[in-house]
C-alpha cells in the first residue's frame, strides 16, 4: 500500500514538474520584455505572437493584471524576473497552490494523520519559493563572472569610438545569457525613450549585484561630470576580477566545511530511512496510536524537531563558509 502512494505521489509531482518546464519553454518572452512589447512595434514581435495574444484566455489575463497591479503581486514580478523564469504572477500562485495541495495529499496518504497534512502543506508551500531563490541565486553569479567580461569589451568599444549606447548594444549582441539578455533589455527601454539612468537603475533592480552598483555608479558620474569611462571601467574590471580570482580561492579553501556540513545534514536521514527499511516495527513505535494520545504525536515531535536540527546545522556551517570579500 505504501509502495503504492509514493509511485502515485512522485506520478503527480513528475507531471506538475514537466508542465512547469513546458510553460516556461513556450513562454516566448520573460517579464520584462513582455513589457517592453506593449512600447516596441509590431515588427519587432516575434512572428505569430498577434494570433497568441488573441487566443489567450481573458479571464487568466484579467486576473493577471489584477495580481500584477497590486505591491505584492510586483514584488513577485520582481523575483521571477530577476530568476528570469517565464512565468506571469499568477501562474506561480497556482504552482503554489497546486505543490502544497499535492504535497500535503502525498503526506496524508503516506501517514494518515493531520500533522502529516499540515506538514506536507508547509513543505509544499515553500518549494516553488525555494526554487525560485535557487534560481535567483544561480543567474546572479553567472551574471558576476561575466562582468568582467563585459567590462572589458565595453573598454574596448569605447576606445575604438563607440559611445555608450553602441558599446551597451556591442554587449547585448557578443556576450552570452544572462548578461547580453539584460543589456539587450536596456537597450530596449533606452530606444523606446527611458533614459540610460532609468534603465540602468532598472538593470540594478533586477540585477542585486555589489559590482554591477559600482559600474553603474561610474556610468552616472561620468555621464554627469565628464572623465574618462574606458580608463574608469578598466579599473573596475580590473577589481572585479582579482575579486573573483579571491573569492574562487576562498570557495576552494572552504569547500571542506561546505561539504562536511551537506554530508553531516544527509546522514541522519539515511540512517533513519535505513532503520525503517531494516526494522520498521522498531521506528513505528514511534508513531504508533494510544487510547491516550489517538495522534502519535511523539514521533511527530521527534521527526520534526530533528529535521529542524538538521536544517538549522546546515545553515550554520554554510554561514560559516561563507566568507565576504
Amino acid at each position: 500500500m505504501n509502495l503504492t502512494v509514493l509511485i502515485v505521489g512522485g506520478v503527480i509531482v513528475i507531471v506538475l514538474l514537466i508542465i512547469g518546464v513546458v510553460v516556461s519553454i513556450n513562454s516566448e518572452r520573460s517579464l520584462v520584455e513582455d513589457r517592453l512589447g506593449r512600447f516596441l512595434d509590431e515588427d519587432q514581435k516575434p512572428d505569430g505572437s498577434a494570433g497568441e495574444e488573441a487566443s489567450r484566455s481573458i479571464v487568466t489575463e484579467w486576473m493577471n493584471r489584477r495580481v500584477a497591479s497590486s505591491s505584492m503581486g510586483d514584488r513577485v514580478a520582481r523575483e521571477l524576473a530577476r530568476a528570469d523564469l517565464k512565468f506571469k504572477v499568477v501562474e506561480y500562485y497556482a504552482m503554489i497552490f497546486m505543490s502544497t495541495v499535492v504535497v500535503a495529499i502525498v503526506a496524508y496518504l503516506i501517514q494518515p494523520f493531520i500533522a502529516s497534512l499540515v506538514i506536507g502543506g508547509i513543505v509544499g508551500f515553500f518549494i516553488p519559493r525555494f526554487y525560485v531563490k535557487r534560481q535567483q541565486v544561480i543567474r546572479l553569479n553567472k551574471f558576476n563572472d561575466q562582468l568582467a567580461d563585459m567590462l572589458n569589451l565595453m573598454v574596448n568599444g569605447l576606445r575604438a569610438g563607440y559611445s555608450v549606447m553602441q558599446a551597451l548594444e556591442a554587449v547585448s549582441r557578443e556576450l552570452p545569457a544572462p548578461i547580453s539578455d539584460e543589456f539587450r533589455r536596456v537597450v530596449q527601454e533606452m530606444q523606446i525613450g527611458i533614459s540610460m539612468e532609468k534603465a540602468l537603475e532598472n538593470l540594478l533592480r533586477r540585477i542585486p549585484s555589489e559590482d554591477l552598483d559600482f559600474v553603474v555608479t561610474a556610468v552616472n558620474v561620468q555621464r554627469e561630470v565628464g572623465g574618462n569611462l574606458a580608463e574608469i571601467l578598466d579599473t573596475i574590471s580590473f577589481t572585479i576580477r582579482e575579486r573573483v580570482r579571491i573569492k574562487g580561492e576562498i570557495r576552494i579553501m572552504t569547500a571542506q566545511v561546505r561539504t562536511s556540513g551537506a554530508v553531516l545534514s544527509l546522514i541522519p536521514v539515511f540512517l533513519g530511512i535505513a532503520l525503517w527499511f531494516i526494522s520498521p516495527e522498531y521506528i513505528g513505535t514511534f508513531f504508533q496510536a494510544t487510547p491516550a494520545t489517538p495522534q502519535p504525536m511523539c514521533g511527530i515531535i521527534a521527526v520534526g524537531t530533528i529535521i529542524g536540527m538538521i536544517i538549522a546545522g546546515y545553515f550554520v556551517m554554510q554561514k560559516i563558509a561563507d566568507i565576504e570579500v
